[in-house]
């Protein structure tokens, strides 16, 4: 019989493979480490601000719409690209700004010379008014006459400036700027009457 001293005990034969309480909490589910409460905290707030009902949803859209119109109103003012809506982005449309701001056009001298005849109109003499009459006929075509002066100078610097980019629409955009009052224009003029524009727009 063996003595007692050189028996082998089952705790000596078991494996001793258990891993510490220490161990096993610092790990989350499926083996992941267990997150920081400042984590948790962050997860927690972002949770909190994704909206659940249906009412939140419509309120976060409609203060998604107030931001972007603010950010809209302040780019027409700024020339911000980034916010300028989709008709106003572009090298092409921002050069056609610039051009149109930095000439001086004859509708600018429309709203005075029909303050002028509307004041002959009412001198309670046809010769005056009809002088009236005439001036604003005269400067209604000499506007006319500007405008296809100006299309034709604008379609060659657009051509020789963006050689690959489409022309159409351009006409357009640059008549309705042209026959607004300067202080009107939106977005702002970024230039001056009689400013040297750049050679190059990207």
């Amino acid at each position: 019989m063996r003595p007692a001293l050189f028996r082998r005990s089952k705790s000596d034969s078991a494996p001793a493979a258990s891993t510490s309480p220490a161990d096993s909490s610092s790990r989350g589910a499926k083996g992941r480490p267990t997150p920081t409460r400042k984590e948790a905290e962050a997860a927690r707030r972002a949770r909190a601000k994704t909206p659940r009902t249906r009412k939140e949803v419509a309120a976060a859209q409609r203060a998604n719409r107030s931001e972007s119109s603010q950010k809209m109103r302040a780019a027409m003012k700024s020339g911000d690209e980034r916010y300028l809506p989709t008709r106003d982005k572009g090298p092409e449309r921002r050069f056609i700004r610039d051009y149109i701001d930095a000439r001086f056009s004859i509708v600018e001298l429309l709203i005075p010379m029909m303050l002028v005849t509307l004041v002959l109109g009412y001198s309670g003499s046809l010769y005056l008014a009809s002088i009236g009459n005439v001036i604003l006929l005269g400067t209604l075509v000499l506007v006319i006459l500007d405008l296809i002066f100006l299309r034709m100078r604008l379609r060659r610097e657009l051509t020789r400036r963006f050689p690959d980019a489409p022309l159409k629409g351009t006409t357009y955009y640059a008549v309705m700027r042209a026959l607004q009052m300067k202080f009107m224009r939106m977005p702002k003029a970024q230039v001056k009457i009689g400013q040297t524009l750049p050679e190059h727009y990207r």
